[in-house]
């Protein structure tokens, strides 16, 4: 449990992010557990495999508005990675989003940066035909997994759903351990972060998809 770290004590450069992915090795969870965040929150039989194999879960969903033009914006935040646009975590917003994408998550943690490797195991985008499932008009969104390199092993799914209600929903789901003897230490300060990442990343969608309105 005992890895690297990729440390910066500023915000950490483009070039320093790349060194990070270039270093970074293969997922550091289990296989079978790929792409599990694809499945839905509600999957009781996903909660107790993930409960048993120790992996704590996180959940955040707010509603950002109506209609096909918030779920436009909504769509198009996510590419551009507005719900990382915080001043203390950001993902380099040129990173493309597609399968097998490699990326940082850059965090600045007291005094140093850190910054921890992912890569996308999967993208999941549903037209409004054919409907991607029963109450659902459209959905789009993306699964992480961690990185050799990060200090926690999982997946985290961002995503945004148009509803039959017309109700455009952004939502977070990851599932999490610790992957590194400090995150091991200080776990219950790390899920207060995650639990802070969520507020604040699903107010920054708000305040993002409320501005672009026309």
């Amino acid at each position: 449990m005992a890895g690297k770290l990729f440390l910066s004590w500023s915000r950490p450069t483009h070039e320093q992010q790349q060194g990070c992915i270039a270093s970074a090795g293969e997922f550091n969870y289990d296989s079978t557990l790929h792409g599990a965040t694809a499945l839905s929150t509600d999957d009781k039989s996903l909660q107790n495999i993930l409960t048993k194999n120790g992996f704590f879960i996180n959940r955040s969903r707010v509603l950002l508005g109506t209609g096909p033009i918030t779920y436009a914006l909504a769509k198009s935040a996510i590419l551009s990675w507005r719900h990382f646009g915080l001043r203390w975590t950001f993902v380099d917003p040129q990173t493309p989003v597609e399968k097998g994408r490699r990326f940082c998550v850059c965090v600045n943690e007291l005094l140093p940066w850190v910054m921890m490797p992912l890569q996308i195991a999967y993208v999941a985008n549903a037209s409004v035909q054919p409907r991607p499932a029963p109450g659902i008009k459209a959905s789009f969104g993306f699964g992480s997994g961690t990185l050799q390199g990060h200090l926690l092993a999982g997946e985290e799914r961002f995503s945004v759903q148009w509803d039959e209600n017309d109700r455009v929903w952004y939502e977070i789901f990851s599932f999490s351990k610790p992957a590194h003897i400090l995150s091991a230490i200080g776990y219950p300060y790390v899920r207060l972060r995650q639990k802070c990442f969520a507020q604040q990343s699903t107010e920054a969608m708000v305040k993002h998809v409320t501005a672009q309105q026309p």
